[in-house]
């Protein structure tokens, strides 16, 4: 049987931010996703927030003419945003939770009924143009029963406080969360990803979930690039994720 990797989308909102740093051309995050896709990265992602720190609207529609990796949109579920994805129309657009006051993305979209009705009526909006939905959740069973329910294209799984977890204890009790959020959506057609706070070490036992299809890494990989360069810092990735998935889904990380 073929061997089935998770493919690798690389978010360069960083690139942006340092360039909005000095308010000039340069980095300029098209040129970095060229050397993304030269890498063998599957997509690109860039968050598109209200305050726009990272990525501008010019941007996005930069790269969405480039048209060189599928964009995947993350964004907050507001009427502004929601009228620019679906005039921009990416690949995919992943909703998550933004607080003007955060310095990165902090824990899963709340899937309350308010939201589970904006989402509702988007998702048909999605689907008429041709654009994948995704929500960004905490591995939280009921949120991933919510999902389900909703019909989205995609569950991509916040792994931010697995990442961040400094006790072993703690890092495993979240990793179990982790694979049981997976199982649940393993259940259904929703497509599986993961990301928030991954790196070279800890995408390790990730890699063992069963039907993972997708890792979104960006920080680390800006960062490292910063001492081998933005290609090397994804092949690096890349070869992880060929190399240690068939082994950590043998070994099964939790058993």
């Amino acid at each position: 049987m073929r061997q089935v990797f998770p493919e690798l989308g690389v978010n360069i909102d960083h690139v942006a931010t340092l360039r909005n740093s000095r308010e000039g051309f340069e980095p300029d995050p098209l040129s970095a996703a060229v050397l993304v896709k030269k890498a063998g990265a599957a997509q690109l992602v860039c968050h598109l927030r209200e305050d726009r720190r990272h990525i501008r609207d010019s941007d996005l529609r930069l790269l969405r003419a480039w048209n060189g990796l599928p964009v995947n949109l993350e964004m907050a579920m507001t009427d502004e945003m929601a009228s620019i994805a679906l005039d921009v129309r990416p690949a995919l657009v992943t909703l998550v939770p933004e607080r003007r006051e955060e310095r990165t993305t902090e824990g899963g979209l709340v899937l309350g009924r308010d939201m589970c009705g904006k989402i509702g009526e988007f998702v048909k909006k999605c689907r008429d143009n041709a654009i994948r939905l995704s929500l960004f959740l905490a591995p939280d069973t009921m949120d991933m029963n919510r999902a389900i329910d909703l019909g989205v294209d995609q569950v991509e799984l916040h792994t931010g406080e697995y990442a961040n977890a400094s006790d072993p204890l703690k890092r495993k009790r979240e990793l179990e969360r982790l694979f049981s959020a997976a199982a649940r959506i393993s259940e259904s057609s929703v497509r599986l990803a993961a990301g928030h706070g991954l790196d070279r070490e800890n995408l390790l036992s990730v890699l063992a979930i069963d039907n993972l299809m997708e890792v979104n890494i960006g920080h680390s990989i800006i960062a490292r690039s910063l001492y081998v360069g933005l290609e090397k810092a994804v092949s690096e990735i890349l070869e992880r994720i060929r190399r240690e998935t068939p082994l950590m889904r043998r070994e099964g990380i939790l058993s």
